[in-house]
């Protein structure tokens, strides 16, 4: 069994020494070698989460937990990995990976303070997922939200540091309702540890002002982690810290941080308060309204990135609807979205950098039948359309069966007929865009015009590859979850 432990130790290890690795260096090879060091760091991560996978498979386990000291000391902080939390360490390093690509051709300066940031990302990120307490969720929540407030603002332009403020001002709000909620969750538990509070019924033999308490938790709860997520109505700041960042930031933001940072959040909620069914509609509601907005404002854009980042909003919308159906279906259709989402939105906006490399634009109007000289950014976004879109066989198809399944079988069949004509929404501005930037007639300035080459590609194809073989191979993955128990 140890050799879990000893796999999962490389989730917090390698970002650690590559981040005194950095500091330690000359500033010269860290700039030179930085990227590099990121880049094993990222392999390392998803290396280290199969192999978590197939452990725990062979030794017929759901969930392992540990600690990495002194479990006798009660101040220990424990941590532990399961099926599910193994899928999101995996996304951290995929999305990680595919951003390092980017950053190999987008950042020039502030390479290794690029690094020294993403290491830490990664460390809040792994330890959000990790951990098995409350309150250690919320510090490595913090971890996680200086590093990206720092990632946006740290090339200093006047849009960059607009983005990196709004961030700033809506996640301080966030973390003073969550911590606020955790302080009222503790007043009547006594305890933060998930062990402790998800035997406990809350609503058993409490007076109304309890009662009110604990609503006001959850209330401020969700809030805090809707923020964190960009769900409406918490969705402003998230289309300009993803425009004004730089696009390798931007994979990291759409790809996999407002998931660990917010999704994941609501995934412990849903587990720990799965007796408090207001919980449930209030993660429905709001997963269908930022369906139905965020589609909606994306159709209203012309900028490349403000597309996708409005995409985001809707698609968090369907991972929330998956969670409010409180049932393992939706939960594994949930956390099935949140995995396809990180290829797909990472694909669309590293496209968004090849695209905006090679024309020198992110506006969709000034561009137009660029699938005839960059026919691999074209096909790739393409792909990642159909997926967003969930069309078949396509991998977005079958989170978001499995998360219409669940609401249907879970008597929410109104939000699961929403989410299903909703995709006709998600087809309509991804159709306009794929017109106006790949379709069409070749402008005459872009005759000249040449496919982006190097990492950039190279992400491209890694990214399409793995939502395409995701989308024809995952029968046979639900065939292994039934087999070992989970459906």
């Amino acid at each position: 069994m140890q050799v879990i432990e000893y796999s999962a130790v490389l989730f917090f290890a390698v970002p650690l020494a590559i981040l005194l690795i950095n500091i330690l260096f000359p500033k010269q090879l860290a700039e030179k070698f930085s990227i590099y060091l990121a880049g094993i760091a990222a392999i390392t991560q998803i290396a280290a989460s199969a192999a978590g996978f197939l452990l725990l498979s062979a030794y017929r386990l759901h969930e392992y937990e540990f600690s990495f000291w002194d479990m006798t000391n009660a101040g220990s902080v424990r941590f532990g990995v399961n099926t599910f939390s193994l899928v999101i360490l995996f996304c951290i390093g995929l999305v990680s990976l595919a951003s390092i690509l980017v950053a190999n051709r987008t950042v020039d300066k502030k390479r290794a303070g690029y690094v020294n940031l993403l290491m830490m990302l990664m460390l809040g990120m792994n330890g959000m997922v990790m951990v098995t307490d409350l309150f250690s969720l919320y510090v490595f929540l913090e971890i996680v939200g200086i590093a990206s407030f720092v990632l946006i603002a740290m090339f200093k332009s006047d849009t960059g540091l607009e983005g990196a403020f709004k961030y700033l001002v809506m996640s301080i709000l966030a973390s003073i309702m969550i911590l606020t909620g955790l302080s009222f969750i503790f007043m009547q538990t006594g305890s933060l540890q998930y062990a402790h509070v998800v035997g406990m019924n809350l609503l058993e033999g409490q007076s109304s002002p309890q009662l009110m308490l604990i609503y006001a938790a959850m209330t401020l709860m969700i809030a805090g982690f809707g923020i964190k997520t960009g769900a409406v109505p918490f969705h402003s700041w998230l289309p300009d810290a993803h425009q004004s960042a730089n696009t390798a930031v931007s994979v990291l933001l759409s790809g996999i941080v407002i998931k660990v940072a917010g999704i994941y959040g609501f995934i412990v909620l849903t587990g720990l308060f799965s007796k408090l069914p207001a919980v449930n509609m209030a993660l429905a509601i709001m997963g269908t309204v930022s369906i139905i907005i965020g589609a909606l404002f994306a159709l209203r854009q012309n900028h490349f990135k403000r597309i996708v980042a409005y995409s985001s909003v809707s698609q968090m919308g369907y991972i929330l609807l998956g969670l409010s159906a409180g049932s393992i279906l939706g939960l594994l259709g949930a956390v099935v979205h949140v995995f396809n989402h990180a290829t797909f939105k990472s694909t669309l906006f590293t496209n968004a950098a090849a695209v905006h490399e090679q024309t020198g634009t992110y506006d969709i109007d000034e561009m137009g039948g660029l699938e005839k000289k960059m026919p691999v950014t074209g096909f790739s976004s393409l792909a990642a359309f159909m997926s967003t879109a969930g069309i078949p066989p396509f991998a977005g198809f079958w989170s978001k069966l499995l998360i219409i399944m669940a609401l249907w079988d879970s008597g929410f069949q109104l939000f699961a007929a929403i989410a299903l004509f909703a995709s006709i929404f998600t087809a309509v501005y991804f159709l306009r865009l794929q017109k106006k930037v790949f379709f069409g007639k070749l402008l005459s300035k872009f005759a000249g015009l040449t496919e982006i080459g190097g990492s950039i590609k190279f992400a491209q194809i890694m990214l399409t590859v793995v939502t395409i073989a995701t989308g024809l191979f995952f029968p046979f993955a639900l065939l292994y979850l039934k087999g070992i128990g989970i459906l």
